[in-house]
């Protein structure tokens, strides 16, 4: 169902997308197997990694980015200052005390940051990911998430966990979005990949 053809149209920028194509052959296997749930799966997915190319979530913030991105942990200029472009830091503050992470000194935050292509993240989410496919190695080298085999295998156990086949068989975009995003950014870009992916798919 997602072809080589297809996947070279839809993101003619990815010159390794035969990776990919090869860890999609397991989508029927989990309920991913019609057109309309294959094209908000890509979609979603192709818009969340920038075409399948970024699987590890990039914290190289600005002063000026952390305080608005995460003004929360970073309310004063001065604190920012010291934090910017130290993507290490920057996670082990911001995912510090959740999400299963330990303190900011633990190193979890960076450990545990965002991989895969819907981004799993913290400590709590990779165990729960780690048991579902069965592979505890994963707490301890979270790595394999950036890998396209889990990085794949990620990404459809958060649609599977959160019934997004039921909200993607009635086409609604905008609350798939939601549900990944937890608001609506990048929703014109998810939009026209998913359109784009219909026109093409079956061809």
């Amino acid at each position: 169902m997602v072809t080589l053809e297809l996947m070279n149209k839809v993101f003619p920028n990815n010159k390794n997308i035969d990776k990919w194509v090869k860890e999609f052959e397991v989508l029927p296997t989990y309920d991913i197997d019609t057109n309309i749930r294959v094209a908000a799966f890509l979609s979603q997915t192709g818009h969340e990694s920038a075409g399948f190319t970024a699987v590890s979530e990039n914290l190289n913030y600005s002063a000026n980015a952390l305080m608005s991105v995460f003004k929360k942990y970073f309310p004063t200029q001065e604190l920012a200052v010291a934090y910017a472009r130290k993507p290490t830091m920057i996670a082990n503050r911001v995912y510090a005390n959740r999400m299963g992470n330990g303190s900011e000194t633990s190193g979890d935050g960076w450990k545990y940051r965002g991989r895969g292509i819907l981004q799993v993240t913290g400590k709590d989410n990779y165990k729960r990911f780690s048991e579902w496919v069965k592979n505890p190695s994963i707490i301890d080298n979270p790595d394999l998430v950036a890998e396209p085999q889990y990085a794949t295998l990620s990404a459809i156990w958060f649609w599977d966990i959160n019934k997004l086949n039921a909200i993607a068989d009635t086409g609604n975009i905008q609350l798939l979005t939601k549900r990944i995003n937890g608001g609506t950014n990048g929703i014109e870009h998810r939009t026209e990949l998913y359109h784009n992916i219909m026109k093409h798919i079956g061809e």
